[in-house]
């Protein structure tokens, strides 16, 4: 999966289309991640230890990651990525690095 934990996206469809927001938990197996702000639920708890009032809580939900491109941070502008094998020079070993098709820049 390209899209990593505390990457900054756009959504591109659904609910909360051009909504942007950073990527808080990543669930490989199932392609979905946790974006900040976006796909918010609304769970009715009962009062518990944890939370002695009860009430309605608001969190957000896994949304497919197809629904998502990642932000280009030197365009500030929606970007697809690309994969560029590069050297390692301290160590000698080759590393693959994620690269923005639209600038060609490596992202970290």
């Amino acid at each position: 999966m390209k899209i990593h934990k505390n990457d900054n996206v756009v959504v591109i469809a659904g609910n909360d289309k051009g909504s942007t927001g950073k990527v808080l938990k990543v669930f490989p197996k199932i392609s979905r991640i946790i974006v900040e702000g976006i796909n918010i639920r609304k769970r009715h708890t009962k009062p518990s230890q944890k939370s002695p009032q009860g009430g309605i809580i608001e969190k957000e939900a896994p949304i497919h990651v197809s629904n998502v491109m990642l932000l280009d941070p030197k365009t500030n502008e929606a970007t697809r990525l690309g994969a560029q094998i590069i050297l390692d020079e301290k160590t000698g070993k080759k590393r693959r690095a994620r690269v923005s098709r639209a600038t060609g820049e490596m992202i970290q």
